[in-house]
């Protein structure tokens, strides 16, 4: 017996103003029709909200409570049901790796990837370091850096056990030039951060197969007019996306609208980096030993260093809306289609269309999320 459910009274979020609302069949998971005659017996109604790709947060190190280096199935689980609260249906697991440790963290988040987590799915490990540079290593605790070799990497390899998707790293340390290349070799992404690297140091890691790039600005030299450094690299090589914190925090608001600008919609993917503070209050709470504060959304060791954000995608999509005013639908892109694209899965999520995975998120007017769907099962409703 199939397993359906019929979405009615929708409106496609790329449809124009002036389209009907239509009907969207799911079978057994999968977007099965985009028909407003499609019917079955198990209906949501709309009621006339927006329906959009559910969101990709590529770098999350927590929510609900709880943080990847838990190394529980339960803080997983809290993780995934919170991402959902915010329209979030996938996510990467963003964490670090800490030379001559145990790394138990790795492999539960290696064995949750594709588990029903009760909420958004675990698509994947994305590893901090360990190839970072010092001076810009951020949050990031100095025992979660080591000298780039291939032993390590080979180490990394065997503890997220096939499911690495994104190594964050700095180009311009020895031997990571060969590491790239035996990531992309690995169809793993490379990707530009935590850098000390100038201008032309980038360019080379571009070269070596970065091609991509974390929290853009944030723990990476500032442009100037005589040293242009990483940020220059980035906005003139044409194929590199670049993650963007939209919080206005992180990242000036006219910055950030500059940056959009010039990055363009097809190569701009907006991020929590969130913490375990994500779906809760203010307050103080513990990020790998060291206790920090939570406030207004914002994330700060007890030094004032930023270590993230403690706000759902679908609430920062709200602010990305508001900084750089561009129009939702393509906003809705960035989060959806953009990380999709990153990660090589477009051929089934990212976009509403026949055949595609049924994770799919209803908007209320104002970006919040009224409805979650991750595999044609509703795991969130207002």
């Amino acid at each position: 017996m199939s397993d359906k459910l019929v979405i009615t009274n929708c409106r496609l979020f790329d449809a124009p103003e002036d389209a009907q609302t239509t009907s969207v069949l799911i079978e057994n998971g999968v977007i099965a029709r985009i028909d407003p005659a499609a019917s079955c017996d198990n209906i949501l109604d709309a009621q006339g909200r927006t329906l959009a790709p559910g969101f990709i947060d590529i770098h999350i190190q927590g929510a609900g409570g709880a943080d990847i280096l838990d190394a529980t199935v339960e803080g997983l689980e809290a993780i995934s049901q919170t991402c959902a609260r915010f329209g979030t249906t996938g996510f990467l697991a963003t964490t670090v790796f800490k030379p001559d440790q145990e790394n138990k963290h790795l492999d539960v988040a290696a064995q949750c990837v594709g588990r029903d987590l009760g909420g958004a799915n675990l698509l994947g490990i994305h590893l901090e370091g360990p190839f970072i540079s010092l001076e810009k290593r951020g949050m990031i605790q100095p025992g979660c850096i080591c000298p780039p070799s291939m032993e390590v990497l080979n180490e990394i390899l065997g503890a997220t056990n096939g499911h690495l998707r994104i190594m964050t790293i700095a180009p311009e340390l020895p031997e990571n030039p060969r590491i790239i290349r035996s990531l992309v070799d690995s169809d793993i992404v490379a990707s530009f951060g935590h850098s000390h690297a100038t201008y032309e140091q980038t360019l080379a890691g571009f070269d070596a197969g970065i091609t991509h790039v974390t929290h853009l600005f944030n723990a990476m030299h500032s442009i100037h007019h005589r040293s242009p450094g990483p940020l220059v690299a980035i906005f003139e090589t044409e194929h590199i996306t670049a993650q963007l914190i939209p919080d206005g925090v992180h990242i000036h608001p006219a910055v950030l609208k500059f940056a959009f600008e010039a990055l363009g919609p097809d190569r701009t993917i907006p991020i929590t980096d969130g913490m375990q503070a994500i779906g809760l209050g203010d307050g103080s709470f513990i990020y790998n030993n060291l206790e920090y504060e939570s406030r207004d959304g914002t994330a700060r060791y007890k030094d004032g260093t930023l270590i993230g954000t403690a706000m759902g995608l679908s609430q920062l999509l709200k602010r990305f809306v508001a900084f750089t005013d561009c129009a939702p639908d393509v906003a809705i892109k960035t989060v959806t289609r953009n990380p999709a694209r990153l990660l090589g899965i477009e051929d089934r999520k990212g976009a509403i269309a026949d055949g595609k995975d049924a994770d799919l998120v209803l908007l209320d007017s104002d970006l919040s999320v009224h409805t979650t769907i991750v595999a044609g099962k509703i795991v969130f409703q207002k």
